[in-house]
């Protein structure tokens, strides 16, 4: 059935909305984003498994569908497709337990702002994803992505990833930044963001080179399974 150029179906007797128009490509799978009333969160699963639901933000082209492809296929995507929204799903084992962790691939780009934040609800952790050799994917992090995440889920435990490792010595990579006078983020930046947002961890990770790939869903799983505490976010906003 559509309605208003979207396309639904009725699941568990409710109508969920579903995403049509999708690129080819034999590594993507699932695609779908469930209404609010439909979202599931760390419930269990048929057979008992425990479900954690994860959703990976940051801006667009920082690396986000790179990261769950990789993780979820061990292959590397060979060419960029934007996101709309995209589920992936793996079983992981952390601690001697075993879960089943459900990935939510979400669009970074300023035109789904309304649209990402439906797949929000019920979320057990996010992921905010920024770019090493992006500045300015950094700085949104403190100026969108935690704001956006601290006012829809302000009790998530939140995991802040620095992607795209690998270019911090990659001499193109370095000579595009000098010619814009910038140098790619730190680590110490990295931690020291971390605090202020209230991160649980910070993680650094090259897809190109499989490097800290399954640790940072390792971790993730871990901030839901063995939360620690953490003060409340009296504020969304960081200066």
């Amino acid at each position: 059935m559509q309605h208003h150029g979207k396309s639904y179906i009725t699941l568990r007797g409710r109508l969920c909305c579903y995403k049509v128009e999708r690129k080819a490509s034999s590594i993507r799978c699932g695609g779908w984003f469930h209404c609010q009333g439909c979202q599931r969160g760390a419930e269990g699963t048929p057979d008992g498994m425990q479900s954690i639901k994860c959703v990976v933000v940051g801006d667009g082209a920082v690396g986000k569908t790179c990261l769950l492809i990789c993780y979820t296929t061990n292959a590397f995507p060979k060419e960029y497709i934007p996101t709309v929204f995209d589920n992936y799903s793996a079983q992981n084992t952390v601690d001697g337990r075993t879960v089943s962790l459900n990935l939510w691939d979400t669009a970074g780009q300023e035109e789904y702002d309304r649209l990402r934040t439906l797949s929000y609800p019920q979320t057990n952790v996010f992921i905010i994803c920024f770019s090493i050799a992006s500045p300015p994917s950094y700085e949104n992090v403190k100026h969108k992505w935690y704001p956006e995440v601290c006012h829809h889920c302000p009790n998530v435990p939140i995991l802040l990833v620095g992607t795209k490792k690998d270019l911090r010595s990659n001499p193109e990579a370095l000579k595009k930044l000098k010619e814009q006078n910038q140098i790619p983020i730190t680590t110490q930046q990295g931690v020291g963001l971390s605090k202020q947002i209230h991160a649980v961890k910070y993680m650094e990770c090259s897809a190109l080179n499989q490097e800290g790939i399954k640790e940072i869903f390792i971790e993730s799983v871990r901030a839901v399974l063995n939360p620690t505490p953490v003060k409340p976010k009296k504020n969304c906003v960081l200066l």
